[in-house]
């Protein structure tokens, strides 16, 4: 598989209180501390996605994006 340079992707277990752990490799990569707030945004049919702060307006777009709907 080609690495993408920029890209990356990970794994994470739910736990039984409905916890997750951010791989340490992906807080180092985004600079992601302990006390940090993350925003979470979620979709049915697309998913959820994980922002980082600088990115929000742009993200928020894309999650929400209703193109297909208004055909």
């Amino acid at each position: 598989m080609n690495e993408l340079e920029g890209k990356y992707a990970w794994t994470a277990t739910v736990g039984e209180k409905g916890q997750i752990v951010i791989p340490k490799q992906a807080r180092d990569v985004f600079g992601i501390k302990p006390g940090d707030t993350l925003f979470m945004f979620g979709d049915e049919e697309k998913g959820i996605v994980i922002p980082r702060k600088t990115s929000l307006g742009e993200l928020f777009e894309v999650v929400f994006d209703d193109k297909e709907e208004k055909k």
